[in-house]
């Protein structure tokens, strides 16, 4: 039987992310996943086509390196400025069979629902990205999330469409087909951030997911698990870089270097007899004490983390009842007492341990894969994204995997590239 292969790919300011999966028995089992320095990207949007599409084909290079065979078809992810949610709704009969008797719901009926509830509300100035169910009704009455095969005469849909600016798919689109990989669905990463996390406690509750990248912060609201608003700050994790950089008067990687491997989220934990000696740009040896460097990082972090916090009150008039943080920043020594200082108990740093590096710059890629396929699920559609040949390739590599009741597996698969 043929293996059933997804491959995401996030084209993020500071690095282009590329991640494969298996699903195997009902588990996500990671083959590979590398992260590239991005080039040509500013604060998300892609602004140097050709420097982007070296960066593009080296991680895509990485990655078929890994597996050995060629990655040619990917879920991308596109900017989410600018996104739209709109409630939509409609309702379509379903057919009796040829004796008379009640029909049953197929694939092709529900397909051809959401088609026609989004329809209506689209802005020819937009392009669709994708409607997400909120719920199903059978015939009036039975409101259900997965009707395929149910006995029906009539199913209606509530939803949510996702709709962002043209010029957002576009520029993401034909970057990834210039290197000639075709793109088979697309996503924002605010739908992944929530399928990477989701749980049944977050599917019954109101949230926010605030992902910290290099240099915007996204903060996304949900209804029961369903993205309903979003907004991008224009604060990230390189701000952080550069304040060490300007104040210590360092190279930007050092600073990179000092962030993420000596200086903690919160100054509390920090000691000061702890030093870090390094080169300047004046190339004189200056010593650099943990609680120092620690305090600049944290003031950083609190303007951002309180900036979200506003932003959460200005999209929702309710009270959220979670916040998740995710993003690179927050695998950062300390990032959760961090967190829970500025946004309080209800905050939590989101956990990819899936991926086996404690790595939250995955997170959106990896959950629009599970996204990716619960439509699959949703539509009772079997789906892979490599041939039978390349199949074939990776079944002699290696075809045992464990097992695990979740659905993303702890199993890591064949490789991990960081």
């Amino acid at each position: 039987m043929m293996k059933q292969i997804y491959s995401s790919v996030d084209i993020g300011t500071d690095a282009i992310k590329v991640v494969v999966c298996e699903l195997y028995q009902n588990k996500l089992n990671l083959l590979a996943a590398t992260s590239v320095k991005s080039k040509g990207i500013k604060k998300g949007l892609i602004t140097d086509v050709d420097a982007c599409k070296i960066s593009l084909r080296e991680a895509m290079n990485e990655i078929e390196a890994m597996l050995g065979i060629r990655i040619k078809q990917v879920i991308a992810s596109v900017p989410s400025y600018y996104a739209n949610f709109n409630l939509v709704s409609s309702a379509i009969k379903i057919e009796p069979t040829i004796d008379g008797e009640i029909g049953h719901i197929e694939g092709n009926d529900i397909s051809i629902l959401l088609k026609k509830a989004s329809y209506s509300k689209r802005n020819p100035n937009e392009e669709f990205v994708t409607t997400l169910p909120i719920d199903f009704k059978i015939d009036g009455k039975s409101v259900v999330k997965y009707p395929l095969g149910l006995p029906a005469s009539l199913l209606e849909v509530r939803g949510v469409m996702v709709t962002v600016p043209k010029k957002n798919v576009y520029s993401v689109v034909s970057l990834i087909e210039g290197i000639g990989i075709s793109v088979k669905d697309i996503s924002i990463n605010g739908i992944g951030d929530m399928y990477a996390f989701k749980n049944k406690d977050m599917d019954q509750k109101i949230g926010a997911i605030i992902n910290i990248g290099s240099e915007t912060t996204t903060v996304s609201i949900y209804n029961k698990g369903i993205i309903v608003k979003n907004s991008v700050i224009g604060l990230g994790g390189k701000n952080i870089d550069n304040d060490l950089s300007y104040i210590y008067k360092l190279n930007h990687s050092v600073a990179v270097n000092i962030k993420e491997k000596f200086a903690l989220a919160h100054k509390r934990f920090a000691k000061a007899s702890e030093v870090y000696e390094v080169a300047n740009n004046e190339k004189t040896i200056i010593k650099i004490n943990q609680l120092e460097a620690s305090e600049i990082v944290m003031a950083r972090l609190e303007e951002i983390l309180e900036l979200a916090r506003k932003e959460i009150h200005a999209l929702t008039s309710r009270e959220v009842d979670y916040i998740l943080v995710t993003g690179g920043v927050s695998n950062m020594t300390n990032f959760p007492q961090m967190v829970t200082s500025v946004l309080g108990k209800r905050a939590i740093v989101g956990n990819m341990k899936l991926i086996g590096v404690r790595n939250n710059r995955y997170s959106s890629s990896v959950g629009n894969i599970v996204y990716y396929i619960s439509k699959l699920k949703l539509l009772g559609i079997r789906d892979t994204m490599i041939s039978e040949d390349d199949s074939s390739i990776l079944s002699n590599e290696n075809d045992h995997y464990g097992t695990n009741e979740s659905m993303l597996g702890k199993v890591f698969g064949y490789f991990f590239n960081e």
